[in-house]
């Protein structure tokens, strides 16, 4: 497949379209990565925030990323895998919603993040999408750059946005948010959905603006194609909820997420799973993305979980590096069908070493 620019040869949508559909296959949807969690040092233009506290629309010129966006998505000329790959406008770990809402962005060594607000209830209900706001228009900027540049070759998406709870954390405040819940919950629900209304109204603006690739939509976080409209759903903040807490709280929310949009997977991470059972509740999601991240459960401990989601009839992702003893671990408990091992590698040495083991 090196022939093909990028790797993304349009032979690899039959497997995507098994995966969505969770049709029988002799292995999992394979893909291998070097780019690590936290992108932004992949940028040459990065390099000139360091000195910054704050990141300013001013400090971002879309243009600037195209050559080092490009070269990213290289990677599939010279990786034979599954993947195909693309870029989106957050692909430098960049909260482009936090920022159009009016959140400070700060500037750290390896990432950029939404600053709390500590608004007040009225101030956090008047937050809403404003097409005039400078980050907003940056962040259509930066699409329609990826879309020109890309010429079709590669697809375009939406970035890794953060959900409801994470929002809610950041304009309320971290701590204040997780009082509101127990003291405030009819106003905390009613900003709840608020603010899941301004996470689809995003995703909606972004995939009527963006060109579909071979047919269909794309999330570059993930390299994951699907043949509707897609939506991540992510919900970091419920690491401290409570069951009932999300049931009755979230969960509607989450629901009316993933009903928008035909091809919804929500992220989680380890820490998330004790309520992994009422991500399961919501009938209208498609496919669930887990991290294996370095700090979270052992392998061995998260594959019940993994199972869990395989028994509830949804696809499943999973990113993250493995040693070749934990990928053994995972082929042998598993199905193949509806499976996407999304594996984040140092070396083509250890790809070479992954490879027999995933049935490549």
């Amino acid at each position: 497949m090196p022939q093909i620019p990028f790797g993304n040869d349009p032979s690899k949508i039959e497997k995507y379209l098994c995966f969505w559909n969770r049709e029988d296959v002799k292995r999992p949807l394979v893909g291998f990565s070097l780019v690590g969690w936290f992108p932004m040092e992949e940028f040459a233009v990065c390099q000139r925030w360091e000195s910054a506290e704050f990141l300013t629309p001013e400090m971002v010129e879309p243009r600037d990323f195209m050559d080092d966006h490009v070269r990213l998505a290289r990677e599939g000329e010279v990786v034979d895998d599954d993947m195909i790959r693309g870029g989106c406008p957050t692909q430098v770990t960049l909260p482009f919603l936090p920022a159009m809402l009016g959140n400070p962005l700060r500037v750290l060594p390896q990432n950029i993040l939404g600053d709390e607000r500590k608004l007040s209830w009225e101030e956090a209900f008047a937050v809403n999408l404003d097409a005039a706001h400078p980050w907003y228009l940056k962040y259509m900027a930066f699409i329609d750059a990826l879309v020109e540049r890309a010429a079709g070759r590669f697809p375009v998406s939406h970035g890794p946005e953060i959900g409801p709870t994470d929002l809610h954390a950041i304009l309320r405040g971290h701590n204040e948010s997780i009082m509101d819940l127990m003291d405030e919950p009819e106003k905390s629900a009613k900003l709840l959905w608020h603010l899941g209304e301004i996470v689809r109204d995003m995703f909606e603006t972004i995939w009527r603006r963006i060109p579909l690739f071979q047919d269909g939509y794309f999330d570059a976080q993930y390299c994951l194609w699907s043949p509707g409209p897609i939506i991540r759903i992510q919900e970091d903040a419920t690491a401290v909820y409570s069951p009932d807490l999300y049931r009755r709280l979230v969960q509607p929310v989450d629901r009316m997420l993933a009903a928008a949009f035909s091809c919804s997977f929500m992220h989680l991470h380890s820490t998330s799973m004790f309520l992994l059972d009422a991500f399961l509740e919501i009938e209208e999601l498609s496919c669930l993305q887990i991290n294996n991240d370095a700090i979270g459960l052992p392998v061995a401990d998260m594959v019940p979980y993994f199972q869990k989601v395989q028994e509830s009839g949804r696809s499943l992702l999973i990113r993250g590096a493995f040693t070749p003893d934990e990928m053994r671990l995972l082929m042998d408990s598993l199905a193949s069908r509806g499976l996407f091992l999304n594996i984040m590698v140092r070396s083509m040495e250890e790809i070479e070493a992954l490879r027999p083991i995933v049935g490549m």
